[in-house]
């Protein structure tokens, strides 16, 4: 059930009446959303409801455990039963017998938060199991994130007071609107037109049609993932749960640093709070800038277990520890930064971001050197390249660099429309994406990871 079928839509509409009539009784709206979350679970296979109450069980045990606990052997212990447990989820969908239709990582990221911030003391167990329960497996969020701090899921629950504004309900619908646009008439038709058939037989192609396939996996890779978590703030909106925001235009950013914090915000930020921080201390002025590509690396291998990834992990890690490296040697030297400064940063960080994204995409190292090879016989025609292509791409390209207040304005714009004018430019929208994704919508990229 993705959020890019009508089943998804379904469901998320009898959810969303169903918990706004029962809102005033809390036991009987957090039954509710357990039993959507199982549900929604339960969609891609049955084994999941025996892995994820299992699972969930054992890690609110283990935090009520370590809250109680002051032994730190005893802690030690009972967070490492806690990682053994969410490891695990993330490795039994990948290798060995037990292969799983749907990966458990976002799950596993998100049950972390919860045992490592009780065992840190940054954060309370949850005051109910169902209160937990409906955090760590909240539906929207299960296949492709953002990963939010349960910690931070848990008191929006209590609900006093709140109700669903007209606002806030436009806010949401355009927030999905959005997200099915970004993959549908924007994502899924650079991929369908020319990136996958580059990438998967890459020596087929000129060198010019090579490059407008590099440029443009980047914008589907973006609109991809960005309109996945689009959808799924909405979603939680809708239920009067706020989710974090994912993106903040990162082909935008300035440096390699930047773009980390503009990129799949989340995960850097669980990379960064939970393995960076806990990785060995600075016994020597070398090693913080071994642990960042150290995180990097596994960061790269979480996406597989292949060279491409971790290549790509390593690309970044370097990138990163460089960057730190020039900031440390050049720190008060450079007083102001130019607009050409500015300029050249972000050109050279979105290129080197591209050459990563090779790598990435890839199906191993051979296909990726064939696509630099590719590139650098300067062989350059576009026999390939319509353009239609090129109006989508250019299209996609520009709508990522507007002002963000513009975003903003058009928000609040659609949010003051009358309901009627929102109707009809959502009747649209299904329209386009009708008539434009007429042979299905592919599943969303980072829905495998």
């Amino acid at each position: 059930m993705l959020p890019s079928t009508p089943e998804y839509y379904c469901f998320l509409v009898l959810v969303f009446f169903s918990f706004w009539l029962l809102r005033r009784f809390r036991l009987a709206c957090m039954v509710l959303v357990c039993a959507a979350n199982l549900f929604f679970y339960a969609k891609w296979g049955l084994i999941y409801l025996l892995l994820i109450p299992g699972a969930a069980t054992n890690d609110f045990f283990i935090g009520r455990a370590l809250q109680l606990s002051q032994s730190p052997r005893i802690r030690r212990l009972l967070i490492s039963c806690s990682l053994l447990i969410n490891v695990g989820l993330i490795v039994s969908g990948r290798t060995g017998g037990l292969v799983l239709p749907l990966s458990l990582s976002f799950y596993a990221f998100q049950a972390l938060t919860y045992t490592i911030d009780i065992y840190r003391k940054d954060a309370q167990p949850s005051p109910t199991y169902l209160q937990y329960l409906a955090s760590v497996s909240f539906f929207p969020t299960v296949l492709a994130g953002p990963i939010t701090r349960v910690s931070s899921l848990i008191p929006q629950w209590n609900w006093k007071g709140v109700v669903l504004t007209g606002e806030e309900g436009s806010r949401a619908l355009f927030l999905i609107g959005l997200g099915l646009a970004k993959k549908f008439l924007i994502a899924d038709y650079l991929g369908n037109n020319l990136v996958n058939r580059v990438f998967d037989l890459p020596t087929l192609y000129s060198g010019g049609d090579v490059v407008v396939a590099v440029y443009a996996y980047a914008f589907q890779l973006y609109y991809d993932f960005s309109g996945y978590s689009d959808i799924a703030v909405g979603a939680g909106l809708l239920l009067g749960i706020r989710l974090p925001v994912n993106f903040n235009a990162p082909y935008r950013a300035l440096t390699i640093a930047d773009f980390w914090r503009r990129w799949h915000i989340s995960f850097s930020n669980w990379l960064r709070d939970y393995l960076y921080f806990s990785l060995p201390g600075p016994r020597t002025r070398i090693m913080p800038y071994v642990n960042l590509i150290v995180t990097m690396a596994i960061g790269g291998l979480w996406h597989g277990l292949t060279w491409t990834f971790l290549i790509w992990g390593l690309l970044h890690g370097t990138g990163l520890a460089g960057f730190r490296l020039w900031q440390a040697a050049f720190r008060g030297r450079i007083r102001t930064e130019s607009s050409l400064r500015r300029f050249a940063g972000s050109l050279l960080t979105f290129h080197f971001v591209l050459l990563g994204w090779i790598f990435f995409r890839a199906a191993n190292v051979d296909t990726a050197l064939k696509i630099l090879s590719q590139i650098a016989n300067f062989r350059f025609s576009f026999e390939n390249t319509t353009p239609a292509f090129v109006l989508v791409l250019l299209a996609g390209a520009a709508a990522h660099f507007i002002p963000k207040s513009w975003y903003d304005g058009s928000m609040m714009g659609f949010s003051r429309t009358p309901a009627l004018v929102q109707s009809a430019a959502l009747a649209l929208l299904a329209f386009a994406i009708q008539r434009v994704a007429a042979t299905g919508a592919a599943p969303f990229i980072y829905t495998r990871f």
